[in-house]
Formats: C-alpha cells, sequence, structure tokens
C-alpha cells in the first residue's frame, strides 16, 4: 500500500541519516540553519520577558588570531550561558573588544620602526593614534568566524570596544569616583618596565610570563675608606646596575668574616656561610676575623664609578657608598653583601629610603631612559642598551682591579608579555591606587563568591590579595584611555574629570572623543588664578580597562542605570587561571573600592592549553595543529567536548592532543549516532512494514524492566547535571554525560534491538520505541550546551515526531528548555539491580577473554554469587539478559563460595606499595602471596591488615579469584567486591555447533555490508564449504559445516532475514552476484566458506496487458453494474479496492473542491485498510501530519451513517472536522458507487500479485511522472 495517497510525505516526514556521516559538513548545515531562522537573536526575543542572567565577557585584543586558550574558555562560557537560556533565563551574550594598550601600539612600533617617544613626538600623537586605530580590529572577521564555527552564540553586532567614546566616559567616572575616595597618588616606585615598549608594568603583568635564561654572575670589590686594602664583595647578575650602586648591604645578624685569598693574598669581607662561592677547598683561603653583619653598618667604601661620587658626604651614617643593613639580605646565594642601586631595585629603593640615603620625593639615581639606554650620567656607556652593556661592563671593571669573580647563572627571569623581551626594574613617577590599604576588604569580598575549582580560590588568589601592592594605574603612552588629571606645574592644584559634560563645564571645551589627539590640547582655567591647569600625560594601563568594562560595556551611570544596577554583580564570569592576576584581580578591586563587593557571583577558571609535549603553544615553533583545521577535520563539538572533559576544566594544564579530538568522534559521537540513527530507522520501518506513524508520547510510563531501567537512569541523570550546573562543575557532568551514552548505546539498545526492530510484535515495538524516543530527546536536551551542532542536527528530525505543531517557537533544540526530572519514573532498586547484573556480565565477559572463549560459542552455565540475598530477585528478573548477553544455557544464583571450590589469592601492588616500603616491599608482598583464603575474605570484611608491621588497606592488596583443583576443570572464577561470576566452560558439540551457525551468520553480515545492503533489501545468499586442499580430512570438515548450516537453517534466515541456499542445490546464476566473499571459519582450519548475494527474484515487472480485467471483488448498488466479474477498457477499473473522498458540505476543512482516492488494499489481498489507518492517511491527504479527530459518513439505506467499518470498493466516503447531528433532516450529497477512483491510477502484476499506483492524489497534484514511475515500479518490484 506503499503508494496509497500520500505516503511519499509520511516518509518525509523524518529523514534518513546518512550512512557515511560527516560531522564537520553537517555542522555547516546547522550554521545555515540558525542563519536562516536568525536562530540566536530569536532566542533572544524569545526569552526578553524570562528572569535576567548576567554574564560578563573578558574582552581579547583582536590584534592577534585565537587560539585554544580562547576557545576553550568561549566554550566554557557558551556551555553555562546556553544552560542559563534552557533553565529559564534572559541571558544578554555581548562580545568585548580590548583595544588600547600594548598590544596594539607594540605592533605600530615595530611597523614604522619607533625606538622610542622621541620618534613618536617627531610624528606626531594625532598621526601615531591613526596608525594605531586602523589595526585594532585587524583579525576581528577572523575573530567572528572562529567563535561562529565553534557553535558560540555571542552579540557581536551589539559589541563593546574600549575605543567608544561612551566606554571610556565610563571609565573616567570609575577613576573618578575612586580618586574623590582618596585612593589615587602620584609617587616615584621602582617597578618592572618594558624598555622595548616604553613602559612600566603592573606586578600582575610582570609575573605573567618567567623565562628560565643565563645571566652573567659576578662578584665585585668594594675597597673600605679606613681600610684600603680590606675590600667588602658583593654578588650580582645584573652588572648593568653597579655603574648606579650607592650602598651596600648585609644581614644584622649574621656572622661574617675577613678572609684572605691565599693565591692573591687580598682581603675580603664576605659571609661566613657562603665562603664556597668564591673558593672551592679550604685550603685557598685564611679567616682572619669574624663579626655580626651590624659591625659593620656606617662603613663608607670606595664608589666602583665616579657618575654619582657627589653623593658621598664625610659625614657619618650619611650620604651615599656606605654600608646599611636589613633582614632581606639570604643566605643562599651571593656573598651575603648585596649591592643597592635604589633605582633598579625594589628592596634597594626601600631600604636606601629607610637609611636616608635617597629621600621621599627627591629624584632616585636612574641613568637609564625609557628606552633602556644609559643617559649622559654614564658617559662611558651613553647610548648602550643596558643588557648590551653587560660584557663592556665586566671588561671595564676587570681594567679597573674591582673584578674579583666572573660566571654565569641560570635563573628564572620575568619577560614582556608582549614584546618577548626581558624586563628591567626601574624607578619611574606613575599614578598609583592604594591598593594595599584595602587588602583586607579585598580578603573579605574574595569570600563572598563561589569559585570552580575553589582550591584556586582559597590558595593562589588569596594568598595573591593578601600580599596585594599598591597598583600603578598609568601607562608613558599614547594608544588609551587617557588618565582624567588636569594639574598644575607644580602638581599642588588637581581637578579629577569624570564625564564628557564635566569637561565641557570646566574648560568649554565640548569633545565627542577621547584619546589623547582629541584632549591634549584643552586647558582648565585655575581657580587659584596661575596658569591654566594642562592635562597629565600619561593614559590609563588597559587592565584598568577591563577591570572597568562591568560599567563601560552599558555606559553605567550616564546610561542604563537602574538595569545595571538591578543585575550586578555578574551571575557568572570565566577565564583562564593567568587571570588570577589580571582581569579577576582588577575586576575585583575597581569593584571593591566602588561598591564593597565583589562584582561577580560564580567563576570558573580554567588551566592553560599546552602543546603536546608539554611546552607552551608556539606559531613561531608549529609545535600544535591549527584549530581551524582540526575543526575542519573533526567538527567543532568534538572539539569543545575534548576540552571540557579534560583536566583544563579542574584548573590544571592540558597538553593537547589531536588524536584526543579524534576519540571523541570515535568513542562518543559515533555510538551516540548510531543509537539515535537506529531510532529513525526503525520509527520508518513501522510506518513501511506496518503501516503504524510513531508520534512520540511525552507522557509514556514503561513496564518493561530494562526500558524502566534506561528511563530512571536517565531521569537520575537529568536530576545530576541540574545540580551539578547549578554549582558550575562541568567537569563532573561531562563524564557522566558520555557514560550515560555508553549505557544506552552498549547496554539499552543492544539489549532491545530485536524489540524495537518489531521481532516481539508491535506492541513491545512501540514501547521501547516510545523508550528509546525518550531517552535520546532528553539526552538531545541534556546535550545541547555542550554539543549544539549534534543535537540541532537530531533535534530536526526528532521535533517531527513530537505530538506538537512544528512552527517558529520550535524550530530549533536551543529554543527548549532544558529537561525537568520525572521523580515518579525514578527508581533507585531497579537501577542497582541493572548495575548488579552488568557487573555480572563484564565479569563474565573477562573470564571469556581470559580462556578465549569468543561470546559467539554458548556454554552451559553461569553461576552468580552474591553475599546479599536480596540481590537473588534482581537477578531472576533479568535472567533471560544475562543469559544472552553471556551466551550461556542456565543461570545459577547462589550464595555459597564454597561449594565451587572458590579461592582468593593476594598479590601486592607493586605501583602503590614499591615507592611506600621500599626495602621492606619484598617481605611484605611474599606475605600477601602466603595468605590464605580465609584470611583474605577477613581481610575485605575488614577493609585492612597489618603485615610486616605495615597497615595495609584494599587499594594495596589485588584479589585474584579461582577454583581448586578439583573444580577448575569445569569452573573459571572473576569477581568485583561482593560479587562473584563462575562460568561452566566445559562445551558439548551441540553447542560446537552453535557457535559455528553464529560465525556464519557474521559472515554473511559482512558480506552484506560489503556489498552495501540495507536490511530491507531482498536477497538471497548461497554458500558452498570446500577445502583448501585435497584430503579426507578435509573433505569431511567441509561436509560437517556444510551439515551445521543445514541444521541451523532456519536460526541463520531468521537472524540475516534472509534465504539461503546451498551452492550444490541453486539454480540461481551466479557469475555476476551482488558480491562474492571467501572466509575462514575460527576453530575450523584448512576450510573456506564461500558466500554468493544475489537478487532474490530477478523477474522483471510486468505491466497489466490491455483488456484486463479486475483482480479482486467489488461491490456496486443493486442493479447498476454486474455482480460478477468483467472485462472492462484497458486501465478503467483498478485492481484494488478503493474508496473516493470527498468533504462534507460546510466543513472547516480545506482545501474547497477536496477529491482523494484510498486504496483499501495493495496488493490485493494485503495491507488491508483500518480504520486507524483511513483517519491517518486522510489527515496526511489533506496536509496535516500532526494527528487530529476526522468523523467520516456516508449513506446507508437512504440515511446519513458515521463510518464504523471498512466501506465496499468504489463508495465516496464524506469527512468533517467535527462531529454531526445525525438526525432525519441530515443530508449528504447523492451517494454514489463508482467503478473508478477519482484520481488517476495504473494497474500492474509482478509474479501472482497484482498492484495498484496512484498517479496523482488528491486529485490534481501528481504524485509521479512517468519516469518516477517506471523507477518506482523496478524498485518495488525487487
Amino acid at each position: 500500500r506503499s503508494t496509497r495517497g500520500p505516503r511519499a510525505a509520511i516518509l518525509e516526514m523524518v529523514s534518513s541519516v546518512p550512512e557515511h556521516f560527516d560531522f564537520p559538513k553537517e555542522e555547516e548545515e546547522v550554521l545555515r540553519l540558525w542563519k536562516k531562522i536568525d536562530a540566536f537573536r530569536t532566542s533572544l526575543k524569545q526569552s526578553k520577558d524570562r528572569p535576567r542572567y548576567t554574564f560578563y565577557d573578558g574582552p581579547p585584543f583582536a590584534t592577534g588570531l585565537p587560539h585554544y586558550g580562547h576557545i576553550l574558555a568561549g566554550t566554557i562560557k557558551d556551555i553555562v550561558t546556553r544552560y542559563a537560556h534552557q533553565s529559564g533565563f534572559h541571558v544578554e551574550r555581548r562580545f568585548g573588544w580590548d583595544c588600547h594598550g600594548l598590544p596594539v601600539e607594540y605592533e605600530i612600533d615595530k611597523t614604522l620602526d619607533i625606538k622610542g617617544p622621541e620618534d613618536v613626538a617627531k610624528m606626531g600623537v594625532a598621526a601615531y593614534n591613526t596608525e594605531c586605530r586602523k589595526i585594532v580590529m585587524r583579525y576581528s572577521k577572523e575573530w567572528e568566524e572562529v567563535v561562529n564555527r565553534l557553535g558560540r552564540w555571542i552579540d557581536f553586532e551589539n559589541d563593546y570596544k574600549t575605543l567608544y567614546p561612551w566606554f571610556m566616559e565610563s571609565v573616567w567616572w570609575v577613576f573618578k569616583q575612586i580618586y574623590d575616595k582618596g585612593m589615587v597618588y602620584r609617587g616615584y616606585k621602582v617597578m618592572p618596565f618594558s624598555t622595548a615598549c616604553s613602559t612600566p608594568l603592573s606586578n600582575f603583568e610582570a609575573g605573567q610570563n618567567y623565562k628560565e635564561v643565563s645571566d652573567p654572575a659576578i662578584i665585585v670589590s668594594f675597597p673600605l675608606d679606613e681600610e684600603p686594602s680590606v675590600s667588602v664583595i658583593a654578588w650580582t647578575t645584573t652588572p648593568w646596575t653597579l655603574p648606579s650602586n650607592i650602598a651596600l648591604c648585609v644581614h644584622p645578624e649574621f656572622n661574617y668574616v675577613k678572609v684572605k685569598d691565599n693565591t692573591t693574598e687580598k682581603v675580603y669581607i664576605m659571609l661566613e656561610d657562603r665562603l664556597a662561592a668564591l673558593f672551592k677547598q679550604q685550603e685557598e683561603y685564611t679567616i682572619l676575623e669574624k663579626m655580626v653583619g651590624a659591625s659593620l653598618v656606617g662603613k663608607k667604601y670606595k664608589p666602583l664609578f665616579g657618575y654619582f661620587a657627589h653623593l658621598k658626604t664625610a659625614e657619618p651614617n650619611k650620604g651615599a657608598f656606605r654600608i646599611v643593613s636589613d633582614k632581606y639580605v639570604t643566605a643562599e646565594e651571593g656573598t651575603g653583601v648585596v649591592h643597592q642601586a635604589p633605582g633598579f631595585g625594589e628592596d634597594d629603593f626601600r631600604v636606601c629610603l629607610q637609611h636616608g640615603i635617597v629621600q621621599k620625593g627627591d629624584q632616585v639615581v636612574c641613568p637609564v631612559d625609557a628606552s633602556g639606554r644609559f643617559t649622559a650620567e654614564v658617559n662611558d656607556f651613553q647610548g648602550q642598551h643596558v643588557k648590551a652593556a653587560d660584557a663592556h661592563l665586566i671588561k671595564k671593571l676587570k681594567e679597573l682591579g674591582r673584578l674579583v669573580h666572573q660566571g654565569t647563572c641560570k635563573h628564572s627571569y620575568p619577560f614582556c608579555w608582549r614584546s618577548e623581551t626581558p624586563l628591567i626594574y626601574k624607578a619611574v613617577p606613575s599614578w598609583f591606587i592604594k591598593v594595599e590599604s584595602i587588602v583586607d576588604k579585598l580578603l573579605a569580598c574574595n569570600k563572598q563568591y563561589y569559585w570552580v575549582p575553589d582550591f584556586v580560590k582559597e590558595k593562589r588568589f588569596h594568598n595573591w590579595l593578601k600580599d596585594a601592592r599598591d597598583w600603578a594605574i598609568s601607562r608613558n603612552r599614547y594608544w588609551g584611555t587617557p588618565i582624567p588629571l588636569w594639574v598644575s606645574e607644580d602638581h599642588t592644584e588637581v581637578v579629577c574629570v569624570g564625564s564628557i559634560e564635566e569637561l565641557a563645564q570646566l574648560s568649554g571645551v565640548r569633545v565627542t572623543d577621547l584619546h589623547r589627539d582629541s584632549i591634549d590640547h584643552i586647558t582648565i582655567p585655575s581657580v587659584r588664578g596661575g596658569a591654566p591647569l594642562k592635562r597629565v600625560p600619561e593614559v590609563f594601563d588597559c587592565w584598568f580597562e577591563s577591570g572597568s568594562m562591568p560599567y563601560g560595556q552599558v555606559h553605567y551611570p550616564f546610561e542604563n542605570k537602574k538595569a545595571f544596577e538591578q543585575s550586578f554583580p555578574a551571575d557568572f564570569i570565566a577565564e583562564g587561571i593567568d587571570q588570577t592576576r589580571g582581569w579577576f584581580y582588577t575586576l575585583l578591586v575597581v569593584s571593591t573600592i566602588l561598591f564593597n563587593k565583589p562584582p561577580y557571583k560564580n567563576l570558573i577558571v580554567n588551566g592553560l592549553v599546552l602543546a603536546e609535549d608539554g611546552t607552551k603553544m608556539s606559531k613561531r615553533l608549529k609545535n600544535y595543529t591549527d584549530p581551524v583545521v582540526i575543526v575542519n577535520q573533526y567538527g567543532a563539538d568534538a572539539v569543545r567536548l575534548y576540552l571540557i572533559d579534560s583536566p583544563v576544566v579542574r584548573g590544571d594544564n592540558l597538553c593537547f592532543k589531536d588524536e584526543g579530538v579524534r576519540d571523541v568522534v570515535k568513542d562518543v559521537f559515533l555510538p551516540w549516532l548510531n543509537a539515535y540513527k537506529f531510532l529513525i530507522q526503525n520509527v520508518q520501518r513501522l510506518e513501511r512494514e506496518e503501516k503504524v506513524v510513531f508520534k512520540a508520547d511525552e507522557d509514556f510510563v514503561p513496564t518493561n524492566v530494562m526500558d524502566r531501567w534506561i528511563v530512571s537512569f536517565t531521569q537520575s541523570l537529568i536530576t545530576f547535571v541540574q545540580k551539578e550546573m547549578e554549582a558550575y562543575r562541568l567537569y563532573t557532568v561531562v563524564p557522566k554525560l558520555i557514560r550515560f551514552i555508553d549505557q544506552l548505546t552498549n547496554w539499552y539498545v543492544r539489549f532491545n534491538r530485536k524489540r524495537i526492530k518489531g521481532d516481539f510484535g508491535q506492541p513491545e515495538c512501540l514501547q521501547s520505541l516510545q523508550t528509546l524516543f525518550s531517552v535520546i530527546y532528553s539526552m538531545t536536551r541534556m546535550m545541547a550546551p555542550f554539543t549544539p551542532f549534534l543535537t540541532e542536527h537530531m533535534f530536526q528530525n526528532l521535533r517531527r515526531l513530537l505530538p506538537w505543531t512544528l512552527s517558529d517557537e520550535n524550530a530549533s533544540i536551543h529554543y527548549i528548555m532544558f529537561p525537568k526530572p520525572r521523580s515518579n519514573l525514578i527508581d533507585p532498586t531497579i537501577e542497582q539491580a541493572v548495575s548488579r547484573m552488568q557487573t555480572a556480565i563484564e565479569l563474565g565477559r573477562l573470564i571469556r577473554d581470559q580462556k578465549i572463549i569468543p561470546i559467539k560459542y554458548p556454554l552451559p552455565e553461569v553461576v552468580v554469587i552474591h553475599r546479599d540475598s536480596t540481590s537473588y530477585d534482581d537477578f531472576k528478573i533479568l535472567k533471560n539478559y544475562i543469559l544472552e548477553e553471556l551466551n550461556v544455557k542456565e543461570l545459577t544464583i547462589a550464595s555459597d563460595e564454597k561449594k565451587y571450590g572458590v579461592t582468593l589469592t593476594g598479590v601486592a601492588d607493586n605501583d602503590r606499595l614499591g615507592k611506600r616500603l621500599k626495602g621492606d616491599f619484598k617481605k611484605v608482598s611474599q606475605s600477601v602471596a602466603a595468605m590464605t583464603t580465609q584470611q583474605l575474605e577477613e581481610f575485605l570484611k575488614a577493609g585492612q591488615v597489618t603485615l610486616e608491621g605495615h597497615t595495609l588497606t584494599v587499594e594495596d592488596i589485588k584479589i585474584r579469584y579461582g577454583v581448586d583443583a578439583a573444580m577448575s576443570e569445569q569452573y573459571a572464577a572473576s569477581a568485583d567486591g561482593s560479587l562473584m561470576v563462575l562460568l561452566n566452560i566445559v562445551q558439548d558439540q551441540r553447542m560446537v555447533d552453535e557457535g559455528v551457525a553464529r560465525e556464519v551468520v557474521n559472515r554473511i553480515q559482512r558480506t552484506r555490508k560489503k556489498g552495501g545492503l540495507k536490511p530491507q533489501d531482498s536477497v538471497t545468499v548461497v554458500y558452498r564449504a570446500q577445502a583448501e586442499g585435497a584430503g579426507e580430512e578435509g573433505a569431511k570438515a567441509a561436509a560437517s559445516l556444510e551439515s551445521v548450516i543445514g541444521t541451523h537453517q532456519q536460526y541463520i534466515e531468521s537472524t540475516t532475514k534472509g534465504p539461503i541456499v546451498s551452492y550444490s542445490s541453486t539454480t540461481y546464476d551466479l557469475s555476476n552476484p551482488i558480491t562474492k566473499e571467501e572466509h575462514k571459519i575460527k576453530g575450523l582450519d584448512g576450510i573456506v566458506l564461500s558466500l554468493w548475494i544475489v537478487k532474490s527474484d530477478s523477474q522483471p515487472p510486468q505491466q497489466t496487458p490491455p483488456s484486463s480485467t479486475p483482480t479482486c471483488r467489488f461491490v456496486t448498488p443493486p442493479s447498476s453494474t454486474p455482480t460478477c466479474r468483467f472485462v472492462t477498457p484497458p486501465s478503467s477499473t483498478p485492481t484494488c479496492r478503493f474508496v473516493n473522498l470527498q468533504l462534507v458540505p460546510g466543513s472547516k476543512l480545506s482545501p474547497p473542491g477536496f477529491q482523494a482516492t484510498l486504496l483499501l488494499e495493495n496488493p490485493v489481498g494485503e495491507n488491508l485498510l483500518t480504520l486507524d489507518q483511513l483517519e491517518h492517511e486522510t489527515n496526511l491527504l489533506l496536509k496535516c501530519f500532526v494527528p487530529r479527530k476526522l468523523f467520516f459518513y456516508h449513506v446507508e439505506k437512504g440515511a446519513v451513517e458515521l463510518v464504523k467499518k471498512i466501506p465496499s470498493s468504489g463508495e465516496t466516503i464524506y469527512v468533517s472536522n467535527k462531529e454531526l447531528v445525525l438526525d432525519q433532516n441530515a443530508v449528504l450529497p447523492s451517494p454514489s458507487f463508482s467503478l473508478h477512483p477519482c484520481c488517476q491510477f495504473k494497474n500492474y502484476t509482478a509474479g501472482q500479485k497484482g498492484w495498484t499506483i496512484l498517479i496523482e492524489n488528491p486529485k490534481g497534484e501528481k504524485i509521479f511522472s512517468d519516469s518516477d514511475y517506471d523507477r518506482f515500479v523496478k524498485n518495488l518490484c525487487v
């Protein structure tokens, strides 16, 4: 009946799943769908009236391409925000861009060969900023393409950029609030300084990029004024700082010695514990005197160079070039004497300030310019970069006789995160925020929000906050938000501006842009009547802008004030672990000062993505595959799931492996896809073969035990996922989801394959299909945030099986809410029962593997031993599954291990105990091996045992199970905890033959697969067994195989769904088969099984000849036509019985004038139409693909009657969408019988069967062209 009415339309309701699924290609199809339906914006429109869920996106720079770190963080953000949307929230997601600062300026400096500030001055700030503006969004298109391709939904059109004037104005407002609180000051401070970028960096920037380097390590002498023949010696790894030396520092409590070098006769003062730094052996030196460090304080010495000799005074304990003390000096390296250059060391500056060598507010000795070159003050090395000058300085010291020792030192050193050049520490004037004064508040705020993982919050971030230093927020650069301070020349009059309007009021100049080139010329009149105030030249550190993004992105407080305050703090943010000293920190500092509360409620911090070898990913080294290449090879979903299901989500590092992404496809997606494909195939089979249209029942409650289990397991998983996602623990969710896929595919589908395929009847088929649909649909909704593409692909098919009208409201899986757990379906008892069954089956499989007995070969018995008698019923209920899966004949449930001679053997775990016990491991291992079965059972009950003075737990001893000699020939054992399984491994010949029959089935299926055949293809298998060589034994073995196949023919045919024929009795032409293969059968050496697959019926279809007569009986009105069969003109009447359809007058059904035909059978006598199918098929003809109630009427004995049984052939049936009032006044158009359908048709015969094919249906709507008809008939015949 496949051509009765709109069968083609029915089969199009769900699409077949491609045999070879190309994940990247299918993802691109999904992207096109999202674009077509404007999915992201549509989802936002749908959720606009829901509660708000606030998310902040940390702004990246668009001057470089996205890497795996960006992809990881973006994936985490996308998963959480998608889940929030699916949980009933409105989630605004705006992309942000960091547009200012060193990343942009450094690119311009390289391009234009700018060496320092003087080069910028020559070209002008306006021209320089114009160049910066040109490249700010250099890779924005690539960013958008990559982000979209990865499936992340975020708004690029409504983005925020830190260069927008409204964003910059909010930054000004933030700064003014901080300034007005007295939290800003200007001062000199030794800071990390990038000479390549000519600007200071903050401490957290300097901490981002440490590298192992080798630096010169030298010891230099400083002769004492009071005793010129004695020199204090100091060690340093920065020779370039020696021209700026103005003091020496010792530890006041350490022991120092005056020591003579026996080789050179020179006398030095150094730390006693560090003599090895200069002398290899004791014979090389003589100790002349010992002293404590405090006794050296105040002694003056001869400067190394004369550059700053004028700072030396004759007054005691005053001036430079004297010895001071401080406890920061260590005894771990050097000579115990640290040379002091306060312009280049934070501790040096502090110590010299403390001892009055430098004065607060005075200029510090710092003869190095912003490019890292010596100034004229150090005339011998003027113009040389400090790092390049090291070698020249060492040479000079040698000439001066001040170099005592020369070597190298390998140590960790900070590099500029942007230019990759070594940093120096340099005293610079800067604007600071007083962070040290609010450390207690920062620590208090840190306790008010939630981190995942929490150890980063409690340790790493807590420690960073505890030791927080004042934050230098100014940069001596050009492309950034200018610091809004207008000052007098002596800095005694300062005005802080907080908005564009305030600047206009103070200066009389209104601007539309806030960059330096737009405002540097603006002055503000002095309220004191002095010279106009000018803006300070510095710009903000770009980290200050990032820390102000919650306010800048919405132009707070100038706009969106109420909306911001209602949604602050943010519900969620996420970035990498390196942001603990970056964005997380700056957000918290700014928010704490402004509002005394954290700016976020929940935070996920991820680890770093490294190259496969554990090194940092490097484009230069090419030690990783480009993300775009991986996505194009395996798909974005695979990349997303690989990253999320890794240590990196727990704050650890991930060594990225391409194979890991491939394995996600192989081990997760393909099994999941196969379960979905199996569902769709059997929905189509049900419609095709049984004429039943499957519709999902969302209130379905299963009764079958395995159905109940997988549904309960699914509902438990939904509960778990909701709980964990609310706690932002993605790292616990993904492994559970992946394990669930294994439970679904390798247990439920595997165990219920025959039920789902209809082998146990239609009721069982429908129940198992409902179960499988329910589980896959629930899983699709659960996985949607994690794998947005594959779930969307599946949903587009699944939604057609749901009992709803297809509409824009349900056009995407991402519009659908996360499933709510149905607690009434959760059954912990049945979940535990199936879990025990699974353990028993896995133990049985393990025994088969150990004994090399393939699963195809049946065994007589499996014995399950469990000490808990309550488990017996579990195994009895699930008995058939255990028997079938382990391929055994009988299940025995027992509690007495001794009856079966079970023995236990202990083996010490070498990996756990080897390192722990060291020398004692051998004797402990021997004691474990000597434990009896009884002792081991007692050990398992107690959980621990003491042997040779060491306490061992169940993790330390591996238990191996076996059977005693008397039973070992019959049984093999394995156990897991309290559950033990024994397999009877003795096979009789009947079982061996069954195994061979299963092997034959396997070879037939493999041959069918090679021939590209589908389950529904009608084919015949021809087989022949032959010996590879001559000989009686080979002939007997071949005959035995043929005999086994003959004996098990019924089993083989029912399993392979097709007939098998022996080569010796076949009449088929085997010269051109569909496919042919030769196989070996396990255990039958020297025998070849040849298989041919041919078409079961190769006769071509025959068109019904002219003047044919009806094949089937039909009923006509009295006296209108003959009752007996008769001859009609060619194609005048159909071969099969039929009814015509019309609409009841006044019915609201459409279209008006509707006429159609339904066949009551096809072929003759088969596929008989039922009343339910009459309603279903009529709905489809009326273009209604969602079931609705219809009413059918005909005229019976002159009265209008409701159709209660299938009508007679040729009758006209009238259709209504509402029930008619049937009384004597009810009328229909004149009752009519017809020998002819109202639609065009053709008859044909195939073999002994007669068919009718409708060429159009409804009337006027063609189904087949002539060529389509010919192809259809050919395929149907085959």
